[in-house]
């Protein structure tokens, strides 16, 4: 028990130190943003923000194009801190990844419910968590046919992504095993692997079958021993239920990287490349 609070009593830090700083600085938006203020969801308890980054060509008069989309956990952090827009944008114009739509979902604006909606499970010694499968459904049911209806998207699960870190780390890979025909792509950022006795660990240990999932896998090496054993742990398992690594499988340990915004957006472009790399006859589709 002990050891519970004292992990829990880390993560609340590390939590209230990224929302401190998020406050802290502010973003203006500008023609290529569009935002959806206080999208309900009956799934959930709270409305949340939606900002979402359309990519260079997306406003051409005459273009029909379509484009994938990822959708991204924390959204306030990865527009504010990450500015993953302009990571994307100068990929994008260097053809170094396919033009892609980017939604970034803000959180539920409190601790408590970031466990909540992260985490698949409530676990031992925590008073939150376990409502993972209540957000997914608001993602699944209700955010993502809205944004195909009003945007030009490819809506298949191989043009869709899903992405976060940590706690939103887990949730992503939650959901991309839970809805491997919705999200074909996921970006799973500093894991917080330890959630549950590892019970994604176990989730992907117990997969009957391998689902179609490109996935990126990171951890800096400086967020802890047990951090880094357990990220590669993730990975293990992952090779041993069928992905292939540097194929479907991308496993990355950032060198003197710490869990942080800083941090995590110094990988966003590898990660980018990765999920998303430039396709050799790309014209996108009607």
């Amino acid at each position: 028990m002990p050891r519970i609070r004292s992990r829990f009593l880390f993560v609340l830090v590390l939590f209230l130190l990224c929302v401190l700083k998020a406050h802290a600085q502010t973003r203006l938006l500008n023609d290529e943003f569009r935002m959806f203020k206080d999208f309900p969801s009956k799934f959930l308890s709270k409305k949340r923000d939606i900002i979402v980054w359309l990519p260079p060509g997306y406003f051409d008069s005459e273009s029909t194009r379509r484009y994938p989309v990822l959708y991204m956990q924390d959204g306030g952090a990865v527009f504010v801190l990450w500015r993953i827009d302009e990571i994307a944008k100068q990929l994008i114009t260097s053809r170094q990844i396919e033009p892609l739509i980017i939604v970034m979902v803000y959180n539920g604006g409190s601790q408590e419910a970031r466990f909540d909606e992260y985490t698949p499970t409530r676990a031992a010694g925590f008073s939150n968590g376990g409502k993972a499968d209540s957000y997914g459904r608001m993602l699944v049911e209700e955010l993502k046919p809205f944004i195909d209806r009003e945007l030009r998207t490819l809506p298949d699960a191989a043009n869709t992504g899903i992405g976060g870190t940590s706690l939103g780390a887990i949730a992503a890979l939650h959901l991309g095993l839970k809805y491997p025909a919705v999200f074909g792509k996921l970006a799973v950022m500093s894991p917080s692997v330890w959630w549950d006795n590892k019970v994604m660990v176990r989730r992907v240990k117990d997969l009957k079958a391998k689902p179609e999932l490109r996935i990126w896998l990171d951890i800096g090496t400086a967020e802890g021993a047990r951090s880094l054993s357990e990220a590669k742990e993730l990975r293990d398992m992952l090779v041993k239920k069928g992905w292939r690594l540097d194929s479907d499988l991308m496993y990355f340990e950032a060198k003197g990287a710490d869990h942080n915004d800083e941090a995590f957006a110094k990988r966003a472009e590898p990660m980018l490349k990765f999920l998303f790399p430039q396709q050799a006859n790309s014209a996108g589709g009607p």
